[in-house]
């Protein structure tokens, strides 16, 4: 493309051309793509290794993050014994907490049996509780660190570091997407500790998470930059090809950079996903029944979003909601937040379950850490990293049961205990991915998701 602005005589170098090019033909945020994948120490391979180690018993997976920390008393791990010990510090009770804290607070919600399963659940989630027949509790979940941003990375990569790859981008490196004209990783929602699960780290920029904005019904408003009204798709298309001719004569008398591979491909998928992106992120095209069954809102759009892009292929979505740090007016504030879930999260597996897709899609529901059995401010409760719950369904979990448990007061993991790295091992080994083999050289040694860590938890497999 030739500008009278430039006065270059030798004209626009190549990084030049490629940034030009990107903004004339709105190739999904392009611009940005390139600030974010500026040269480095690439490391090889760039593309998704494809295949599973071994036959998956899940081909994708819907990770529901509640980003602040949900209590595990008031919704999922029942602790009568509370009610006993209202306001005292038992000399049994370890409750060393991260802030200054009162005596214990039993949970002002009642508990009752669901399904066929008894599996109890809270009175804030009686529409859960309806699905409880799909639902394996893990009650023993523990993780390192109690404040949220390197508790969130943790949960998202497995180390506290704002560096490393989130388990979306690991999973879609290895392996892909179902269908080539979608990506691999789409995150919807917000609250903090969201970029933790988007980052693709060291890895090769095209396995980082697609934002989109779960906030808005119309595509082209959902993400940015899908089409440019500007020009045509059959010149965008020509435009493409000409720039993807010279990126890999470059490739080629250069010695194939792992960097430049990365970005034709991420051009080439966003160049796809103009016209494939348009259908599968529109759930208007829902009938007013599934929608209705869904609900409204932010959240109940993103369930219903992620239904539609795993029917479609999209190997890993991330949905995240935020407001669960409850460090006063639990009873309120937890109330309202569980009323904003509990409907599209019933839904989204009922529709699942439905559509025959439960069964090859894992659901993961959880937090970075829960939260404690003694009171802060009166009526809320601190962080607790020590016990905690996380529920997965249908990808090959054995349903209706629970695993692991937490102490008589619900404050430590002492039973069945699961830490982040062999909750990390297991969804990759439902994905039919040896965490140990799932590995990617950089700066001269060998990473993987779970590090030197983790353990496949086998008790909760069917």
């Amino acid at each position: 493309m030739i500008r009278p602005d430039l006065t270059d005589p030798f004209g626009p170098t190549r990084r030049q051309f490629i940034r030009e090019l990107g903004g004339s033909m709105g190739l999904l945020g392009l611009a940005s793509y390139l600030r974010a994948t500026e040269p480095s120490a690439a490391p090889v391979p760039t593309v998704a290794l494809g295949k599973p180690h071994f036959k998956p018993r899940a081909k994708r997976v819907i990770f529901l993050f509640m980003a602040g920390g949900p209590s595990h008393l008031d919704t999922f791990d029942p602790k009568p014994v509370l009610a006993k010990h209202t306001g005292q510090r038992p000399g049994a009770a370890d409750l060393r907490t991260e802030r200054v804290t009162g005596g214990l607070l039993p949970s002002p919600f009642k508990f009752r049996p669901g399904g066929k399963s008894g599996l109890p659940v809270s009175d804030l989630l009686p529409n859960i509780r309806e699905c409880a027949d799909e639902l394996c509790v893990l009650r023993g979940v523990h993780a390192i660190n109690p404040n949220h941003s390197p508790a969130a990375n943790f949960l998202a990569s497995g180390r506290i570091d704002a560096v490393h790859p989130g388990i979306g981008s690991w999973v879609s490196y290895g392996l892909g997407s179902e269908n080539a004209d979608l990506p691999g990783f789409v995150s919807l929602g917000g609250g903090f500790g969201q970029a933790g699960f988007e980052r693709s780290g060291y890895l090769p920029g095209q396995f980082q998470a697609t934002r989109v904005a779960a906030s808005e019904t119309d595509p082209e408003k959902m993400i940015r930059h899908l089409r440019n009204p500007n020009i045509s798709s059959e010149d965008q298309k020509r435009q493409l090809e000409a720039l993807q001719s010279l990126n890999r004569t470059h490739a080629a008398a250069n010695g194939n950079d792992p960097q430049l591979e990365a970005r034709i491909r991420a051009m080439e998928t966003a160049f796809r996903m103009q016209s494939a992106a348009g259908e599968a992120f529109d759930v208007r095209r829902e009938t007013v029944r599934v929608r209705e069954a869904y609900g409204n809102g932010e959240f109940a759009r993103g369930c219903l979003l992620a239904r539609r892009l795993v029917e479609r292929g999209v190997r890993f979505v991330q949905l995240s909601i935020g407001g669960w740090d409850h460090h006063a007016r639990i009873n309120n504030e937890l109330k309202k937040l569980c009323g904003t879930i509990d409907q599209p999260i019933a839904a989204l597996l009922r529709d699942l379950r439905q559509r025959g897709l439960l069964d090859d899609t894992l659901v993961v529901w959880g937090g970075e850490f829960g939260r404690t059995p003694v009171s802060e401010n009166g009526d809320g409760r601190d962080h607790n990293h020590y016990g905690f719950t996380v529920w997965m369904a249908g990808g090959g979990v054995k349903a209706g049961t629970t695993y692991g448990a937490t102490d008589e007061f619900g404050f430590k993991a002492t039973e069945g205990r699961v830490s982040v790295h062999d909750l990390h091992a297991t969804i990759l080994h439902m994905l039919g991915l040896d965490h140990e083999k799932l590995t990617y050289r950089y700066s001269g040694r060998d990473f993987r998701l779970t590090d030197v860590h983790g353990r496949i938890v086998n008790e909760i497999l069917a």
